[in-house]
């Protein structure tokens, strides 16, 4: 149990956490090259040379097998809705029968398809991508409940399948008996959340793949089985989007309501109240163009979300259905994001891969929600450290600018999905962003002698044979620590006291925050005492 879940069992009813998401992508690999589709053509249809005509005739007969078998499925073919589309089909879904279509949207969508260019008998096949009519046919699968799939009428027939875990998981529970309820796309009751882990981390790739083949061989009649079988005319399944989610279920609401708001609190301060957007931006390469920043969404609606972007992916947590916390890890590009090939057979370690994330996430915000030392430890990291070789590193201290900036610079969201691992050029551009310079204008020297600070401590580690650093646990808590001591108190009683910003006095004491009001009264407290003592007058 990560720390997170340890501080707050005794609010939460269960814990689960399944695949919310999976966008697979389908396609015929060996007919990504031009000359072993126009084989195809020639040993299993007599058909050479493949001309432009061939290829039309092909999509013409596919449209024409949509449109007959949408009247034999009693489905409707409707043009794309506005807005998003599974809330528009969902009532379409209420009574449909097991492993029905129930509706047929056509699109105009982008799609890789085979092209022949030539004249006369001379033709070649090339794949292009192009804006085509493509079909999302909305279906009730039997065991997966609501899914769709989509289907390019043009040769090779590329495919994109959607599946949700929780819909599987729900065919899963009630096949053994399992008491729950279900609102939309959570748990939010479950007899035996034990068995429903259980049954979530079971999920394999052929689970998935015995789906998908099932639909792709129906919905895509141009193949014969004997083709399928000699030539291989198999979709292979890769996943394109995938997001998997922890969820939380409270007891009471009060006591989510209150814990969302300490951590969007929380994570406000430690970046720009004004724009309420905490900026992490962090430079992995020249060429790196992705998002790498946490932000604070939909705050105009009754659950916001706190998203900390990284590579082609992101992390994020909210509330949903009255009593569910969820902590979500999603990606794009499984590959580039975590180094794991995008096939569906690699499955069980993209979901250890998500796992971690979310959980070291939910660890990261029971970091920010508790930080404490013990008496005695603030005293001992302000003193100097001696090294073995009697070496003599300054000690921390609290209101050190540059020490700051480099501890904002460690403790952002975005190293999380990067195994918590860094480089001092990787810090640069934060430490230089939080001292207002130039990137030029802050040496990778400077840095490094206040990483020095930190491995005195203990904080923070140099990789072996490597120039990346990893901050450990307890590096992470005294950073955080530092800052909130700084930026929370320090900073705001000291300026309160010589700076007050004169619109407040003039303002009505109960248009003031909360936390505006304790920090006036703490700050007169301390005037009183200021004066009581003489420190004013010796001023």
């Amino acid at each position: 149990m990560n720390a997170f879940l340890e501080h707050h069992k005794d609010s939460i009813q269960f814990t689960y956490g399944c695949f919310d998401r999976l966008l697979l992508n389908g396609c015929v690999q060996s007919f990504l090259h031009g000359a072993r589709a126009q084989g195809f053509f020639w040993v299993h249809r007599n058909t050479y040379p493949v001309s432009r005509k061939v290829l039309r005739d092909v999509a013409n007969d596919y449209h024409s097998w949509v449109r007959h078998s949408a009247q034999q499925w009693g489905a409707e073919i409707m043009s794309a809705p506005k807005g998003r589309r599974d809330e528009f089909v969902e009532p379409y879904c209420q009574n449909a029968q097991p492993d029905q279509v129930v509706m047929i949207i056509k699109a105009r969508e982008p799609a890789g398809i085979m092209t022949a260019v030539g004249a006369g008998d001379k033709w070649h096949l090339e794949t292009k991508y192009r804006w085509v009519d493509q079909y999302n046919f909305y279906l009730q699968d039997a065991e997966w409940g609501p899914m769709f799939v989509r289907v390019c009428p043009y040769f090779p027939f590329s495919t994109r399948i959607c599946l949700n875990q929780h819909h599987w998981l729900a065919h899963k529970m009630k096949q053994a008996g399992i008491h729950f309820t279900q609102t939309k796309n959570a748990f939010r009751q479950c007899s035996d959340p034990a068995a429903l882990q259980k049954m979530a981390d079971s999920l394999t790739a052929e689970d998935i793949n015995q789906c998908g083949h099932k639909w792709i061989k129906r919905l895509i009649p141009f193949f014969h089985a004997e083709e399928r079988r000699e030539a291989g005319c198999w979709h292979q399944l890769f996943f394109s989007q995938v997001e998997y989610c922890e969820n939380l279920i409270f007891h009471e609401r009060a006591a989510l309501d209150e814990l969302g708001e300490r951590l969007l609190d929380a994570n406000r301060s430690l970046g720009r109240p004004d724009k309420l957007t905490v900026i992490f931006g962090r430079r992995i390469t020249k060429k790196y163009q992705g998002k790498l920043q946490t932000e604070i969404e939909d705050l105009h609606l009754g659950n916001p979300v706190m998203r900390s972007y990284y590579k082609n992916g992101f992390a994020k947590h909210y509330v949903r259905d009255h009593d569910v916390l969820r902590i979500e890890a999603a990606t794009n590009d499984v590959k580039k994001d975590y180094g794991i090939n995008k096939g569906v057979e690699n499955l069980v370690p993209l979901r250890q891969k998500l796992q971690g994330i979310t959980t070291r996430y939910q660890e990261v915000q029971q970091d920010i929600l508790e930080t404490f030392l013990d008496r005695g430890e603030l005293r001992r990291l302000a003193e100097p450290t001696i090294l073995p070789q009697g070496k003599r590193i300054p000690g921390l201290k609290l209101d050190h600018a540059r020490q700051l900036a480099v501890m904002s610079s460690l403790v952002r969201f975005s190293h999380l999905a990067a195994g918590d691992t860094f480089t001092t050029a990787e810090l640069r551009t934060g430490v230089a962003e939080a001292l207002d310079l130039s990137v030029e204008k802050c040496p990778l020297g400077s840095i490094r002698y206040e990483l020095s600070k930190l491995r005195g401590k203990g904080l923070v580690e140099k990789l072996p044979h490597s120039r990346r650093y990893r901050l450990l646990p307890n590096g992470y808590r005294i950073c955080l620590l530092f800052l909130k001591l700084f930026d929370k108190i320090y900073a705001p009683l000291v300026a309160g006291l010589l700076h007050p910003y004169r619109g407040d006095r003039i303002l009505a004491q109960e248009r003031l925050t909360q936390l505006d009001r304790l920090y006036q009264s703490v700050t007169a407290a301390l005037d009183q005492l200021a004066a009581a003592v003489g420190l004013k007058i010796a001023a």
